[in-house]
């Protein structure tokens, strides 16, 4: 086994640890709590797996993107809800939104599996734009990548929940240093390539995409202001690694889209935080209210 297959294994690995993680601490009630509030259930889906597609499907056919970028907003708009985005969301919505944001977590889990397919079948006929994604495989990716560890964590948490309780953050973190581990020799071999995709509108493109996401997110998410950063926050971020997965399956493949995955991550990362410190301090002054 070559090193860049070994780091393929160990990205796949902390996927799959930290969805776990996360299932191991939620239970069943948790996770499918989206399932009944069907209102916020469908704005939720509608916000990530048909507003942002056909975001992402708008910018691919109006301008004349690179390939690699192409391909990689549509990956991300079809991939499911980054497992590790929950911690961010709750340092900014609070932890009384935990609730929500397991729903969520689980919501997409469960659906990824035929939303992310269907939503690859649906730009296809509705924008005539061949995006060269197999929608069967990334059905195979999601289900091996999320659903499986999600649904491994819920029956564990269920048969033996002391043991989940303990193994969560361990699994966790065992899932994030693997991650950021595999990263850093991809991030220092990618760097030049990522650097060469500046241009021709690629930023504008990736910051536009982050901008619409958020505004869409925030404008679905409802009345209540935490159900709004939760939403905010996961229309336009997706996970990266499963976004790469999926972006192996293409005839591009991994080593000319990872560069640019790993530019949207970045930028994107940036690009969100004026509205991360907008809520927080929104947060804070209403909390200080309360408090008086």
């Amino acid at each position: 086994m070559t090193v860049e297959q070994l780091i393929r294994v160990a990205i796949l690995l902390s996927i799959m640890l930290i969805v776990l993680s996360f299932a191991l601490r939620a239970t069943w009630r948790d996770a499918t709590s989206l399932f009944r509030n069907p209102s916020l259930l469908l704005r939720s889906l509608l916000a990530m797996n048909v507003l942002m597609p056909i975001f992402a499907a708008t910018l691919v056919g109006l301008f004349t993107l690179r390939p690699a970028i192409a391909i990689a907003l549509l990956t991300v708009a079809v991939s499911p809800v980054p497992p590790f985005l929950p911690l961010k969301q709750a340092k900014v919505a609070g932890e009384r939104e935990w609730e929500y944001i397991d729903g969520l977590l689980g919501a997409t889990s469960l659906l990824s599996i035929v939303l992310a397919p269907a939503s690859v079948v649906l730009l296809g006929l509705a924008f005539s734009h061949h995006a060269d994604i197999d929608p069967l495989k990334i059905a195979r990716v999601v289900a091996l990548t999320v659903l499986v560890p999600f649904a491994l964590g819920l029956i564990i948490n269920h048969l033996r929940p002391t043991f989940a309780a303990s193994a969560s953050p361990l699994a966790g973190k065992v899932g994030m240093l693997l991650l950021a581990v595999a990263s850093v020799p991809i991030l220092v071999k990618m760097w030049p390539a990522m650097m060469s995709l500046i241009g021709d509108g690629t930023l504008l493109a990736i910051v536009a995409f982050v901008a619409v996401g958020l505004a869409v997110g925030h404008l679905l998410g409802g009345p209540d202001p935490a159900d709004r950063v939760v939403l905010a926050l996961a229309t336009p971020m997706r996970h990266p690694g499963v976004a790469l997965v999926v972006a192996s399956v293409t005839p591009a493949g991994t080593k000319v889209v990872a560069p640019a995955l790993l530019l949207y991550l970045l930028v994107g990362t940036i690009a969100s935080i004026p509205y991360v410190r907008w809520r927080r301090r929104i947060a804070a002054a209403r909390d200080a209210a309360h408090t008086r």
